[in-house]
């Protein structure tokens, strides 16, 4: 086993903590420069670089509408990507080098379930990377629902695959992982190892930065994006509703009062579906107002703050509770799933979701033909700009760790490094060649519109066809805005919502993706995991009135004496060093 028992005993105490709190960590990145990082001096890798020569079939693909088996197999079949245009500021790496992998490799991989495809081994894009890479994965998917406690068995055994997805259920983080043993520090064989990633995360300054740790080490591949993805994550309001209130769309948190009171009026039991803390705790909305954001985020003067912590909390529950006194809520906001929540959403009791216009698209638009509009997050005072505690930094939530019990790091690494690729970027984005997608005549990849995403012949919606056809969570480049098929539908407006909420609405409070040190680690998902839990104790019975507003005070208190100061002082030297990389 990797770790002695007493460390682990004690790692393992803090996982359901570090599983809850959504804590931001970063942990890969380089120090080279991305021409270096392309260049091997290794005479087999040479070698295979030279064979990697391809004949320009731009040509033939670049706006053929109609392609020929022969043509389709030429793209799909092979690393050839010359008629993959440059559609960023930074062109996506090209080295091939390290493919077909040589020898017989399988790899061992564990990553969270996704309902829509629950078992990855059948996963048609998965199929198409074995086959492009040369090397074989098996993946190890637990049911929906069990990850976390397949994960903490997986650790505790002593047994870990290849790769871990998503390694930082470990306790305390990656970074811990990698302190204690159960994962590899990549730092010294990423250059050679990954030469894509290595040159992508290079090639601009935020990349670099948040994918590197604050003593400079590379611990694992990261999602980075060409771009900091729009906001995802805001007020929507059915269109009918609008109609039926003859009301304009709100910005002040009196103006949502009385509109939310003129939908209930006109037939909507329940107007605001509210709560998804899935969400909020990303973006604020409604609390935002009153700068009582829901976690950590920063001041005026840069330094770390605690969102319930704030002045104007009470103001802001008395607010809430007023509204689910009136019946402005869904009356299960507290414990609605998310199949619940929809549900609802569908339904004649709710004229506004929280929630994601992508999701909204497919569930009110696509499928019952409701159209919608978004709304900036609320403010106190007419003319004062929306805020959101939301910036996605380039990054795109998923990442990898390699364990120290891989059977060969250079495979694995290779496996993961090809999603850096420019043929990787178009595969796992956009999926197989033909079926799923075609190339425009700028050589960028697009839909069809008898695209197996819109036209599946399993009959299953987009928001299904989005994961079975594509990897739309993954280690990689992932490029939402020209490949979510729910943004770039015929018709969709859910990417000019966003681009608006982005563009319209100040993130200056949004905290970086910081890391802890080991030590800080423990004590920050202790503290985190205590202070979250008097918070949703506290503020959902303050909410639902079962206690007064001035309860309060007593919250405050209780936080004060559980260490917020404490908690406060960890994330700030965090910052600091984040600051310094």
């Amino acid at each position: 086993m990797y770790m002695n028992m007493k460390t682990f005993a004690k790692k393992i105490g803090m996982l359901a903590a570090v599983s809850a709190l959504a804590v931001s960590t970063a942990c890969s990145g380089g120090g080279s420069e991305s021409e270096e990082a392309a260049t091997t001096t290794d005479t087999e890798a040479a070698g295979k670089q030279e064979q990697v020569a391809f004949t320009d079939i731009g040509s033939d693909i670049k706006g053929n509408e109609k392609p020929t088996p022969e043509q389709i197999a030429e793209v799909n079949d092979t690393l050839n990507d010359t008629y993959l245009g440059d559609i960023f500021e930074q062109k996506i790496p090209s080295n091939y080098a390290a493919y077909p992998f040589p020898g017989d490799v399988a790899l061992d991989v564990w990553m969270p379930a996704n309902p829509d495809v629950p078992d990855m081994n059948t996963q048609v894009v998965q199929d198409q990377v074995e086959k492009l890479t040369g090397i074989k994965v098996n993946f190890i998917t637990p049911p929906v629902g069990q990850e976390a406690d397949s994960f903490t068995l997986m650790i505790s055994s002593g047994e870990l695959p290849d790769i871990i997805i998503d390694p930082g259920r470990y306790p305390g983080g990656l970074e811990a992982g990698v302190n204690d043993g159960a994962y590899i520090d990549l730092t010294e064989q990423m250059e050679k190892n990954a030469p894509n990633y290595s040159e992508w995360r290079n090639s601009d300054e935020m990349r670099r930065k948040t994918t590197v740790t604050d003593d400079g080490r590379l611990l694992g591949f990261y999602g980075i994006a060409p771009y900091s993805e729009w906001m995802w994550f805001g007020m929507l309001i059915k269109q009918e509703a609008l109609d039926k209130t003859g009301l304009d769309v709100p910005t002040t948190i009196d103006e949502w009062h009385t509109f939310l009171t003129k939908a209930k009026e006109v037939g909507y039991a329940e107007p605001l579906n509210y709560g998804s803390s899935y969400g909020q705790l990303f973006t604020g909305i409604i609390n935002g107002a009153y700068g009582v954001w829901d976690w950590t985020f920063l001041d005026a003067d840069g330094k770390v703050q605690w969102g319930p912590a704030q002045p104007k909390a009470k103001e802001y529950l008395t607010t809430m509770q007023q509204w689910n006194k009136e019946g402005l809520l869904n009356r299960d906001w507290a414990t609605a799933d998310f199949n619940q929540r929809m549900a609802t959403a569908i339904s004649d009791k709710t004229a506004v979701m929280m929630d994601s216009p992508d999701t909204m698209w497919s569930y009110w638009k696509q499928q019952n033909g409701f159209d919608f509009v978004g709304a900036p997050n609320p403010v106190l005072n007419e003319g004062d700009q929306p805020q959101v505690s939301y910036k996605n930094f380039m990054r795109s939530g998923t990442n990898a760790a390699i364990t120290t019990q891989a059977d060969n790091v250079e495979a694995a690494m290779a496996f993961l490094d090809f999603s850096y690729t420019k043929k990787g970027w178009e595969l796992l984005n956009y999926g197989e060649y033909g079926k799923v997608h075609l190339i425009d005549a700028d050589g960028k990849p697009y839909y069809p519109a008898d695209s197996y995403i819109y036209e599946d012949p399993d009959g299953q919606p987009v928001a299904t066809t989005l994961h079975k056809y594509r990897m739309h969570n993954w280690p990689d480049i992932r490029d939402e805005h020209n490949s979510n098929p729910l943004i770039v539908a015929e018709g969709s407006y859910s990417g000019d919502i966003r681009k608006t909420w982005t563009e319209e609405m100040d993130a200056s409070v949004t905290m970086p993706p910081i890391t802890f040190t080991q030590a800080e680690a423990s004590r920050e998902a202790e503290l985190g995991n205590q202070l979250s839990t008097l918070r949703n104790e506290y503020f959902a019975k303050i909410i639902m009135g079962e206690l007064p507003v001035d309860a309060y005070d007593k919250f405050l208190a209780e936080a004060q004496k559980m260490g917020l100061d404490e908690f406060l002082s960890l994330h700030q030297a965090a910052l600091d060093r984040y600051n310094q990389r």
